[in-house]
């Protein structure tokens, strides 16, 4: 066998013990229907799961089927409409747990695997190359998801929820959207971002996330600019759009404004800017410093908590 298809093979054996199908049952006139399926993965040795919120959301009752054909009923300990996590747990045994890796450390080119269940199909693994990183997906409802994975790998219904893994079996992302009538666009949540928020919902069942409204893309500084300003910062955030009616629209920033500071740190990616964003103290007025042309500004903006 030639050793690319053996280093899949591998990758594979590392997590899919880990990884489950998801069937969600609801209570329609006074009986319990399945009323859809997904995917998801065991990120902790006491049977911690993350999914995707889309897929538990309105559910009356969770099952969860492991690789051994195990079926075991799923408690949601709470999920986050906002980055599209949930997190479930089950108390059973015959599992393995996924290696949660860094999203941070990807780069544009690097092959990753996905594993989930598109269809009902159990286990089906696809693979691709990292499109971009760092983008501000807006999904079907309208939602802002930050610090998003792109990729080619194949995604179908069933797959949400399911892992985005590297070549060394390391979990980097949580498959979460496909752009309907576009051809090889798959979404995956950074895993840096689902840890946050897992941490939050294990802990309380809510998360706490401010709001600013901003469309954001990772971009590389120019270097003269960073030579020019002294700036420590080797990435910052490229104002892609502004949402009306929020405090991106009520500040001075401009779409085509690169943001290299936030509340007086330095910002290489969004999920530094989204960490910032988890702090309650953090509902005041902020200073941002954003690069426009080559013009170094000071603003301020006034972030809120968002109602869900």
């Amino acid at each position: 066998m030639d050793s690319f298809s053996q280093m899949i093979i591998d990758a594979v054996a590392k997590v899919k013990n880990a990884v489950v199908k998801i069937d969600v049952y609801k209570n329609i006139q006074g009986k319990l229907k399945q009323a859809g399926s997904g995917s998801g993965f065991i990120f902790s040795s006491d049977g911690l799961i993350f999914t995707n919120c889309h897929v538990v959301n309105g559910a009356d009752k969770i099952m969860v089927s492991l690789l051994n054909e195990n079926e075991i009923e799923a408690t949601l300990l709470g999920k986050d409409t906002d980055t599209d996590i949930a997190v479930l747990k089950i108390y059973s045994d015959g599992y393995s747990v996924s290696k949660l890796g860094d999203a941070e450390q990807l780069q544009i080119g690097q092959f990753v695997i996905a594993i989930g269940n598109p269809l009902g199909y159990q286990h089906t693994v696809t693979t691709g190359v990292v499109s971009a990183l760092g983008r501000t997906l807006q999904s079907q409802n309208g939602m802002l998801v930050d610090n998003v994975i792109q990729s080619d790998a194949a995604l179908n219904p069933g797959n949400s929820g399911g892992p985005l893994i590297t070549t060394d079996g390391e979990v980097v992302g949580v498959n979460t959207a496909i752009i309907q009538g576009a051809n090889g666009l798959s979404f995956s949540v950074g895993i840096n971002t689902a840890k946050e928020i897992g941490s939050q919902l294990v802990k309380t069942g809510s998360v706490f996330k401010a709001y600013l409204g901003f469309q954001l893309q990772e971009v590389t500084i120019n270097p003269k600019v960073k030579r020019h300003y002294h700036l420590p910062n080797e990435k910052a955030l490229f104002v892609v759009g502004i949402e009306k009616d929020s405090p991106a629209s009520r500040s001075q920033i401009k779409e085509g404004d690169i943001i290299i500071s936030f509340n007086n740190k330095p910002i290489n990616s969004l999920n530094q800017l989204f960490k910032e964003l988890t702090h309650k103290d953090i509902l005041s007025m902020i200073d941002i410093s954003v690069i426009r042309h080559t013009e170094l500004l000071n603003v301020g903006i006034f972030p809120i908590q968002k109602v869900k």
